[in-house]
């Protein structure tokens, strides 16, 4: 599979440009036909019976974690299929052993949703949150290691910052979390389909990931890796039947078992799918999720990662030769997909997406702690004309145009 035949895998790319996957990104035809076969079992129980039909499910569903551990370079058992990024970090915040007084850090340009599990469990056990600054949008290790203490528990930290795209060096704060004894809670959300992490290289304690930015499936699945070596430390769940050891004979067999007791001493996989929800959970976005992986796979991480890096070398030459000030670090080893630029005010920076929009030229505005501007997200469908309709569109804005 080439780069010039994927974009028919996404035909929302026919009457938009489309440089948004920083935000929702579209979903490509694999996924969507992956779901609606998926469908007709639901519709028709094409199992001989609502038992089976039950169990090839799950099944279904669970062909998902095999993928994402491939994505990750982990191993199957240290793959949990969550909800969202939110949702795996607030696992992560319920199951890392902390006490009133223990010291978490994380940066000061985070998305909300990275430092709001804390902010809660600040509130409720009396932990205390300290914040690294930035420098220039750069987040440093150095600086991480200078505001820990001895009473430093965890670091959580974005692998790639959301607002501007600055990617920082995981590996490094890892080794620093290791030598220190620290946990550390990554969220890669804004990274994983556009650049890869393997975790043997980058060994994070718990990694968190939606699917619907970089991996291209919108379906509310996602996933969250513990590493296994941590995984007896941590708090275990309240968990669902399915995080259950399966019974001898599987649990079509032991459902119809008379002698079978509600109340007993259950015995519990030793794998992180343990802190899925158990029971019925959601196939179709499981199943979205797994195409969409395939289809990266496919594609190969390092030739996305450098055709995502190529697009926004040339976004960025384009933008310095107007003289605009590109907020996103240039080298590749501080970005991934996202290429923020400004043009000084934000209210100009979002005059100028409305203007865009206008175009059917998709592209967000995005500030935290005072660093942002216009955030562009090229990925691996995008090509170098969807970037020259972008640049018209800035050119258009400068002049004091309209769109037409």
């Amino acid at each position: 599979m080439n780069f010039g035949a994927i974009r028919e895998e996404f035909p929302a790319l026919r009457d938009k440009t489309f440089l948004d996957a920083a935000c929702v990104s579209i979903a490509p035809r694999c996924a969507v036909a992956a779901i609606e076969a998926f469908l007709q079992r639901a519709l028709l129980c094409t199992e001989p019976s609502a038992t089976l039909n039950h169990i090839a499910m799950d099944e279904e569903r669970a062909a998902a974690r095999p993928l994402v551990a491939r994505l990750l370079n982990a191993r199957e058992d240290e793959i949990a299929l969550v909800e969202s990024t939110s949702q795996g970090l607030a696992i992560a915040a319920q199951a890392v052993p902390l006490a009133p007084g223990d010291q978490v850090l994380l940066a000061a340009p985070e998305f909300m949703e990275v430092a709001l599990p804390w902010c809660q469990l600040r509130g409720r056990m009396g932990i205390e949150l300290t914040v690294v600054p930035h420098r220039d949008g750069r987040l440093l290790v150095e600086d991480f290691a200078a505001h820990m203490t001895p009473r430093t528990r965890l670091v959580v930290a974005s692998s790639v910052q959301w607002s501007h795209g600055f990617r920082m060096d995981i590996a490094a704060l890892s080794t620093l979390c290791r030598d220190r004894r620290v946990w550390l809670v990554a969220d890669a959300i804004q990274q994983l389909g556009a650049v890869p992490i393997d975790v043997q290289a980058t060994p994070v304690d718990l990694l968190a990931c939606g699917g619907h930015k970089w991996l291209n499936a919108p379906f509310g699945c996602g996933f969250l890796y513990i590493r296994r070596e941590r995984m007896a430390e941590l708090r275990p769940p309240l968990a669902g039947y399915l995080a259950v050891e399966t019974p001898e004979g599987g649990w079509g067999n032991y459902f119809q078992t008379p002698s079978i007791q509600p109340v007993r001493d259950y015995r519990y996989v030793n794998a992180a799918r343990q802190y899925e929800a158990g029971g019925t959970a959601n196939y179709p976005g499981a199943i979205g999720l797994a195409a969409s992986l395939r289809m990266i796979l496919e594609l190969g991480q390092d030739r996305i990662a450098e055709r995502v890096w190529t697009l926004g070398d040339t976004l960025i030459e384009e933008l310095h030769r107007r003289g605009i000030a590109v907020i996103t670090p240039p080298e590749h080893a501080e970005r991934a997909g996202i290429v923020t630029f400004s043009l000084g005010a934000p209210e100009r920076n979002v005059a100028l997406m409305e203007h865009l929009l206008a175009r059917r030229v998709l592209v967000s505005v995005r500030y935290t702690a005072g660093i942002g501007g216009v955030r562009v997200a090229c990925h691996f469908f995008n090509n170098e004309g969807d970037i020259g309709r972008l640049i018209e569109g800035v050119d258009e804005f400068l002049r004091g145009g309209s769109a037409t």
